[in-house]
């Protein structure tokens, strides 16, 4: 019962043959394109990516099988090694022989954590398949969730890995039985989600028919009577998607004691035991099946007969049985039977160790080799480079909305260079960059360090002598003149002239020993690349196309048939190179290539200068660029960043330029005020980003501000309960009325404000007026403008072509989604106040994209629609523009960019233009005015009389109702006050300003979603932590079978510091949260709150900031941005103050 496996487990190892492979050995696999594996190892953080990886690394005899999991070989960073988590995504090339064929693993080991996700987008592009891995005892995690929705997003196949078995026996103590339930759940969790993958992608493409059916029956003026309510989901076959053991592509594994395996091993064990075909053990070791020892027959219904199913009797109690030997009990003369029924042999060292994981690891890596069952399967269920897939070419070449079909013709036909995988010379070149990364001079292969030759120790040698006789020659020479002129001069002369030939020889000699090393300290950029079309060689010239390239641009601008190799002209986003050196990617080795065939991964050298972080590479103009990659995580976390010595800018301006190109999702920016401003995904990814900057881009001391936290500046309707959650009866209604009527003494001269906050404000010249209310637009509004920016900014580029009197075409597929989008905004835009609001939207702010908007009221105004680009056929008929309509929208994108309560870009309002009136011409005592310092300002006369020419050149034509002289008046008005236009301008933006202080204020948060995975015993100091900061909890479900809780929560970015930290301290390590951006959310708490009432008084104290958390955050921005604060400052600090009140 112990243990049924025989010598018949050492016939299927013989099978395989493994070893260190020479360099030569690879070159000449990498030829074979059929028997290439390109895959990458994704995984949550913590569930055993790196582990695996020293496993099947091991296995190449790279490193030893004993230092798997410890030396964790393809985290070669240092704070990589120091955290224990993976922060950059590095790969290596593994030689793997099964069933007589040799093959090629190109293997990528990704990070877990959520700040490096765009890590895994640059390894999930350049391959294949995927190895996902999942704790055995957390199942699926969040990261593992979204590692499986972007396998499924790049059309690469996964198999599966579940891990750490051992902990199912060694912590959670559980019976071969009950892990067997709790694998099965694991199986389920994971393919629910890539079940509902599935089913989106479905019921999308189900979707786009009917739309296309629709409209095909409207052009036709017929459509049928009957409508079809099936989803597709029955039609379409899914059974290949799913993990099952029985179809091989699930391993059951603990890589840290160095065992796996698959079902299809045990299958071929036993059917030499047991006399049963291996085929039919495939289909019954996994599943409601049991052994009826009597009738030696597999039977059904293992668990209705409260039988042992197969996979508990013939697999997991024989592993079962080698832990409680081996780790539990520690018997010797049991683990000794074992290991001779097995024919294993294990060192006498090993089974006298004091520690009995050794000794496990020393049976289970023999008997159960992780490796072997691993790769086995990766060669058999995953695709080689060959087998790409039309659908997936299809969408790496399809740019943003642009559909296969509406690409050019020639480009069209690089389709078939990627299905045939071809390695010919005729082959187009066609390769990706997925990312650069930097490296120390000093691992490049050709400055590595090698023994010298006896012919180049000779010439060193000659060289040497040389110098040696120049310097001789030189000091002779100094001796000389002095010898001759004075006799005994000479004596004093001679030793000083050598000694300063001596100086200089060694100040030359310093010099080029400093060259040397800053030489050598220098960072070389490789591009993380994969080819996959042709032959890619050394000092082949070719293209390199940049994501914004198009194709049909270039071939009208190129010659046909045209090479890097010509002398072209320019042509934007595209340009020519030389490749400069080709590396094979060891890990942390780098080997020189002189060629790569078509399905390998690679490394480039000298692209610094024409990729900055992605890029497309080929030897033709036609290829397309790739699609951009998904990076899941969002940069949130800006600092502002300064060198400690100020003379050391420049070196940190470079360091930081190198730093944006060698991190995918890092942004570097250089805000209006002059700061360097750097933003990550998260507070680990801000300190290795930090880090790197210090020690290996900048190499200087630096200085990081506190964490910039972002905020956005909304407005809300008026609140139905005030701070003590008491409802608001008439009389505090008739005191905030008052108090609106108070505050009308604070706007300047030429501002009103009525009660409802329309606010009415005058240009200083009297000669425009306008009417401005802010409107609180609904959350679906705002979140939808949020997801559709960039259809917003394709309908701006539209508009702008129509000014200019261009045309801009626009695809079929982004037309659909902009009329999809405006349906959208109509049915969440209900009610009276929104009645023909879509029609009427003047412009979107900021920066014309964002998530407000300017509505045209003014009564009689018509102007053309942001809809224009859907009424092409009303293009002819040219509307009436005003002169100034720019200058409205100019003055709205300004008030938006930057609120009143902390110069924040606003957010989900509405400013709504309800009257602009213009007059004719200036008042009088105006116009007086005017006159006289048009006389005192004679000189200038001219030149500002041609700034108001060249304004009413560029402004549109005047409306019909309004006579062309009052724009001329209001051009004239340049004199006294500047151009009309700016003060417009002015006009706006301060009457959107007054507008928005006319409504209740509030502050938006930018909000994290936390994930947080605690054991019971430590779940109420996480909760404690996570209201300390602000934190809300949304969910908490506890993981059957084990003490594991979730925990799912919202945490404000600004309470977020320190947060990890802190949660591992209090819980002794036991919880471990994961942080993503996931939305904005409005604080509840006013800012500008005073309480009135007594009740107030003696809830929140007479200043009531104590707890105004609005309140803290704004001061906070404002003190930061260096803006007025209303605080009290002590004026005496050496006064004596009595603090107790007076009695």
């Amino acid at each position: 019962k112990n243990c049924i496996i025989t010598k018949c487990q050492i016939t299927w190892r013989s099978k395989v043959k493994m070893g260190h492979t020479s360099l030569e050995k690879i070159i000449a696999l990498q030829k074979k394109t059929p028997h290439i594996r390109n895959l990458c190892i994704l995984a949550h953080v913590d569930h055993g990516k790196t582990t695996l990886a020293d496993c099947l690394v091991a296995s190449n005899g790279i490193i030893s099988s004993r230092l798997a999991g410890k030396l964790r070989y393809l985290d070669s960073r240092e704070d990589e090694q120091i955290r224990g988590i993976t922060m950059k995504s590095s790969a290596i090339s593994l030689h793997y022989t099964t069933g007589g064929n040799e093959y090629l693993i190109n293997l990528i080991d990704s990070p877990g954590h959520v700040d490096f996700s765009s890590e895994v987008s640059t390894a999930v592009r350049l391959c294949d398949g995927a190895i996902v891995v999942v704790d055995a005892v957390e199942g699926v995690c969040p990261q593992t969730q979204v590692v499986l929705r972007q396998a499924w997003l790049e059309n690469i196949r996964p198999v599966l890995v579940i891990n750490k078995i051992d902990r199912l026996i060694v912590e959670l103590k559980l019976t071969s039985q009950e892990a067997y339930t709790h694998l099965q759940k694991i199986l389920e969790q994971v393919n629910a989600v890539t079940g509902s993958l599935f089913t989106s992608k479905v019921l999308e493409e189900r979707a786009e028919k009917d739309a296309e059916a629709q409209s095909s029956c409207t052009e036709n003026g017929s459509g049928d009577q009957v409508y079809d309510w099936s989803a597709g989901l029955e039609e379409t076959d899914d059974s290949d998607l799913y993990f099952s053991p029985d179809r091989g592509n699930v391993v059951f594994a603990s890589a840290i004691d160095g065992w796996g395996f698959s079902i299809h091993q045990f299958a071929e064990m036993y059917s030499q035991k047991m006399g049963i075909r291996s085929s039919v053990l495939l289909k019954t070791l996994w599943g409601d099946f049991y052994l009826n020892a009597k009738a030696k027959k597999i039977m059904k219904g293992a668990q209705s007969k409260g039988k042992k199913p197969l996979f508990v009797q013939l697999v997991l109690d024989n592993i079962w049985s080698m832990y409680d030997a081996v780790v539990t009990r520690r018997d010797k003369e049991k683990v000794e039977k074992m290991v001779t029924s097995l024919g294993l042999k294990v060192m006498s060292r090993d089974l006298r160790h004091s520690d009995p994981k050794v000794l496990l690891s020393a049976i289970c890596s023999q008997w159960l080799p992780v490796s072997q069952a691993v790769l086995s399967m990766v060669c058999e269920k995953l695709p080689s480079p060959a087998e790409i897939s039309a659908e997936r070419v299809e969408k790496l070449m399809s740019v943003g909305a642009r559909r296969f079909d509406s690409l050019p013709e020639q480009t069209q036909e690089l389709k078939k260079a990627f299905l045939d995988c071809s390695a010919d010379e005729t082959a187009p070149v066609i390769v990706f960059v997925s990312k650069m990364f930097a490296v120390d001079s000093k691992a490049l292969p050709q400055n590595k360090q090698r023994p010298l030759t006896q012919e180049e120790i000779a010439q060193r040698r000659e060289q040497a002598r040389q110098r040696h006789a120049e310097r001789q020659a030189a000091n002779q020479s100094a001796e000389s003149p002095g010898s001759a002129d004075t006799g005994g001069a000479s004596t004093t002369v001679a030793p000083a002239s050598g000694a300063v030939t001596d100086a200089l020889c060694a100040q030359t000699e310093a010099l080029s020993v400093k060259t040397a090393v800053e030489e050598d300290n220098k960072e070389h950029f490789v591009a993380f690349a994969r080819v996959y079309s042709g032959v890619l060689r050394k000092g082949q010239k070719v293209f390199v196309l940049g994501p914004k390239y198009d194709p049909s641009l270039a071939l009208r601008a190129l010659p046909e048939g045209c090479s890097a190799a010509d002398v072209l002209p320019s042509v934007p986003h595209m340009a020519c190179c030389t490749v400069d050196s080709l590396y094979l990617l060891m890990g942390r080795e780098l080997e020189e290539l002189d060629e790569v065939p078509t399905g390998n991964v690679l490394g480039i050298g000298g692209m610094e200068e024409f990729i900055l972080k992605s890029a497309t590479i080929s030897t033709s103009p036609s290829c397309p660029p790739f699609t951009p990659l998904n990076f899941e995580a969002t940069p949130i976390v800006r600092v502002a960043v300064e060198p400690k010595h100020p003379s050391e800018m420049p070196k940190l301006v470079r360091g930081m330029r190198l730093l944006n190109q060698a991190d995918p999702c890092a942004e570097v920016l250089i805000q209006e005020t002059g700061e360097h401003v750097l933003v990550t995904a998260g507070e680990v990814h801000l300190q290795r980003c930090l880090d790197d900057l210090r020690e290996r881009f900048a190499k200087i001391e630096i200085s990081a501000s506190k964490p910039i936290i972002p905020f956005r500046e909304t407005v809300i309707r008026p609140p139905k309960v005030d701070m003590v959650n008491e409802d608001m009866g008439k009389q505090q209604k008739v005191a905030v009325i008052h108090q609106v009527k108070e505050e009308q003494t604070k706007y300047p001269e030429g501002v009103q404000v009525d009660s409802t906050g329309l606010v009415t404000l005058t240009t200083p010249n009297k000669m425009a007026t306008v009417g401005v209310r802010a409107i609180p637009l609904p959350e679906e509004v705002t979140r939808l403008l949020e997801d559709n920016v960039e259809l917003i900014r394709t309908m701006e580029q539209f508009s702008l072509f129509a000014w200019e009197d261009k045309t801009l075409d626009i695809n079929q597929k982004i037309l659909e989604n902009i009329q999809e989008f405006k349906v959208k905004l109509e049915s969440n835009l209900q009610g009276r106040k929104w009645r023909g609001a879509v029609e009427r939207i003047w412009a979107f702010g900021p920066r014309r994209c964002g998530p407000n908007i300017l509505l045209n009221s003014v009564e009689g105004y018509r102007r053309p629609s942001v809809w224009q680009c859907l009424e092409r056929e009303k293009e002819t008929e040219k509307a009436e523009i005003r002169d100034f309509d720019n200058s409205i929208a100019s003055g709205f994108q300004l008030a938006t960019l930057s609120g009143p309560m902390c110069e924040e870009p606003l957010m989900g309002v509405c400013f709504s233009v309800e009257t602009w009136d213009m007059k004719l011409s200036a008042p009088l005592a105006q116009q007086d005015s005017i006159d006289e310092d048009s006389q005192t300002a004679e000189p200038n006369i001219d030149n500002q009389n041609e700034s108001s020419d060249t304004h009413e050149t560029n402004a549109s034509s005047a409306s019909s109702n309004r006579s062309r002289s009052g724009a001329e008046a209001a051009g004239s008005s340049v004199d006294c006050y500047g151009p009309f236009s700016g003060q417009l301008i002015a006009a706006m933006k301060e009457a959107c300003r007054y507008a928005f202080q006319a409504k209740p204020q509030r502050l938006m948060a930018a909000m994290y979603t936390c994930e947080i995975m605690a054991t019971a015993e430590v779940l109420g100091r996480v909760y404690a932590v996570l209201s300390k900061r602000e934190g809300r909890v949304l969910q908490e479900e506890m993981k059957e079978g084990t003490d594991m809780f979730i925990i799912k929560a919202v945490l404000p970015v600004a309470e977020s510091f320190g947060f990890a930290d802190e949660i591992r301290k209090r819980t002794s390590g036991l919880a471990s949260p994961q942080l993503v951006f996931s939305h904005w959310e409005v604080i509840s708490s006013d800012p500008f709150w005073v309480p009135t009432t007594e009740e107030e008084y003696l809830h929140f104290g007479e200043k009531a900031d104590s707890s105004n958390q609005a309140l803290k955050y704004m001061n906070a921005v404002r003190r930061r941005k260096g803006l007025y604060v209303e605080e009290k400052i002590v004026e005496h600090a050496e006064k004596q103050r009595t603090l107790s009140k007076n009695k």
